[in-house]
Order: C-alpha cells, then sequence, then structure tokens
C-alpha cells in the first residue's frame, strides 16, 4: 500500500498518479498532475481549493466524464481505467453517479421531472412495468423532499434548491453507492444551501453513499466531510482529518485559506490576523518547478523553488506537501 492511503484500510475508491492534461496544439494544460487519495466506504472526501485549481477535473475523471491522461481510479475493487466497453461503462454508471454544480443548466427543459428521474431506470433496465418505473420514480421524490405530483412539471416550475433535490433524486435512480457532488450548493441561496448538505448527509446513512465533495465553502465542507483534501495547480498539498485541518492546518496556502473564513465571534475576528497571499495563481500550462506555491509563499525558500516537496504523514493521518514540515 502507498504511504499516502490510511493504514487500516483499502479504500472503497483508491486514486493513484491520476493525471488528466488537455491539449491544444503544443502547449498542455496540467489540470490534474499527479493526485493520490483514498476515500473509505460510507466516508465523505471534501476536496476544496480556489477556482481552477483542478477540484472539478478530478471529480469528472472519476465519473469517466473525463478519460485520464495517467494513473489508476480503483472503485470498489475495480480499476476503471480499463473500462471501454459499453456494457461495462453501462454498469460502472449504475454504481457511481454525480451532483452537478449548476441545477438551472444540468436538467432537460424538455423533460418532465418523472422522465429525468427515470432516464436512467430506462437506459439500465431496473424495472418490470410501468407501474413499478412510477413507483421507483415518486419513492425518489419522496427521499428528496418533493412530491408524487411534482413527476409531471418541468424544471423551470421549480426553484433552484428543488431543481437541485430533482438533480439529487435522479442521481439516486439507478441506486450508486458512490456520488461525486460537484459543488452542489454553491449556485443556491445560502437560506437553501444547508438543507441541501443536510439532505445529503440523511441519504448517505439510508443508502450507505460514498461521497467525493467538491466546494470552495470550507464550512459547508467542514460541516459534511469526514476527511478534507487541498488542491492548488493540480495537485493535493494536504490531506487529513476534518476537525483537524480546521484545528491545526500546515501548509501556508491552507492556512491562508482558512484566515478567510469568516469567524462567528466579533472580538476574535478583529483581533485575529489575516494571511494574505501575493501574485496571482500560475498558468497550470507552464507551471513553476519546485513547490507551485513558491511564487506567494511568505516562507519560500530556495530549496522550494528547485524541488518538488512531497505529500508525507507529518503527524498520523496528516498528510502534507510542504519542505517546511
Amino acid at each position: 500500500m502507498v504511504s499516502w492511503q490510511r493504514a487500516e484500510s483499502v479504500g472503497f475508491v483508491q486514486v493513484s498518479g491520476l493525471k488528466k492534461h488537455f491539449y491544444s496544439g503544443k502547449a498542455v494544460l496540467k489540470a490534474v498532475d499527479g493526485v493520490n487519495f483514498d476515500i473509505g466506504r460510507g466516508e465523505t472526501f471534501g476536496l476544496v481549493g480556489e477556482s481552477g485549481c483542478g477540484k472539478t477535473t478530478v471529480g469528472r475523471t472519476l465519473v469517466k466524464l473525463y478519460e485520464p491522461t495517467g494513473g489508476t481510479i480503483i472503485i470498489d475493487g475495480r480499476d476503471i481505467t480499463q473500462i471501454t466497453g459499453v456494457s461495462e461503462r453501462r454498469a460502472f454508471a449504475s454504481r457511481t453517479q454525480m451532483i452537478f454544480q449548476d441545477p438551472y443548466s444540468s436538467l432537460d427543459p424538455r423533460m418532465t421531472v418523472g422522465d429525468i428521474i427515470g432516464e436512467g431506470l430506462d437506459i439500465h433496465g431496473l424495472y418490470d412495468s410501468v407501474a413499478e418505473r412510477q413507483q421507483i420514480i415518486y419513492s425518489k421524490l419522496d427521499s428528496v423532499g418533493l412530491r408524487r405530483e411534482h413527476a409531471n412539471r418541468f424544471p423551470h416550475e421549480f426553484s433552484g434548491g428543488q431543481r437541485q433535490r430533482i438533480g439529487i433524486a435522479r442521481s439516486l435512480a439507478v441506486n450508486p453507492r458512490f456520488i461525486v457532488c460537484d459543488e452542489p450548493i454553491s449556485a443556491l441561496d445560502v437560506s437553501v444551501q444547508a438543507q441541501i448538505v443536510n439532505l445529503l448527509m440523511k441519504l448517505q446513512q439510508d443508502f450507505g453513499l460514498t461521497y467525493l465533495f467538491i466546494a470552495h465553502d470550507l464550512s459547508m465542507v467542514r460541516h459534511i466531510s469526514d476527511r478534507v483534501g487541498v488542491m492548488y495547480l493540480g495537485k493535493l498539498i494536504e490531506i487529513t482529518d476534518s476537525a483537524g485541518l480546521y484545528k491545526n492546518p500546515a501548509h501556508p496556502y491552507t492556512k491562508a485559506l482558512f484566515s478567510a473564513i469568516p469567524a462567528a465571534d466579533p472580538a476574535y475576528e478583529k483581533e485575529r490576523k489575516r494571511v494574505l497571499l501575493q501574485g496571482e495563481v500560475p498558468s497550470p500550462i507552464n507551471p513553476p518547478p519546485g513547490c507551485r506555491f513558491s511564487g506567494r509563499c511568505q516562507y519560500v525558500m530556495k530549496q522550494c523553488r528547485e524541488e518538488e516537496p512531497e505529500l508525507k504523514e507529518i503527524a498520523p493521518q496528516h498528510f502534507c506537501s510542504c519542505h517546511l514540515n
């Protein structure tokens, strides 16, 4: 077992050396460039970082919306990078689903809610009669807090939060075991975000789901995640349990992220020091040598600009990619 995995068990999802590069002429955009992590069965692994760091690309690659450039992805004991045939892809799709960020563009406006949820049932042949199909659709609507009569309506008749519930019901229809949640609350009103996160947590308990939860809202990630990985410019730079990461972040970039979270106590908020990052995020087409954060880090050393740090264990189950640790 490689060193970045948890010692006590092999993960339900195991990602090793994952790369996803995009090519345009001679230019190579290294969106994901050697990422390693695992997710235990029934666990929620949060993935955070700035926009453009590669979070969504990781998620889309895990559900085979993108084919990886390199590395392996093992889900429930099967290396999905070796799946090629149509029947194999369909079987994989029935076990692994994705909840998309935008509840407005991810639902076909020409289809009723019932047909949106039932499409997966049709593709995978998960019913024996029209009556059973309808009953499954009603059951999934009920599980996400919607009513039976909603099945005959169209997406434009619903609010953003309701549309996201429809998207969640669609992902549940084929009885998956692993779901990638790609910023499922970022397009919603703040008043609705907590409702959707709590719904996802309830569904995880009810159906034994495993989540990759991608987000930039660090407070919500802390609430839902068991462990959290921090990404920067296509690399994972820190991984540990949720409580430990918030209590004791080790990487300078992680510290800067968490310093931007507003504090509930006005007195503490007034006294605490913000960590301000200098400069701009480098281009993933031409990342700097050594540590990719070196150009913005206040603790940068000569070694940082020349040698890329390894993701190593600095405390029990706390991994960090920094020469200072």
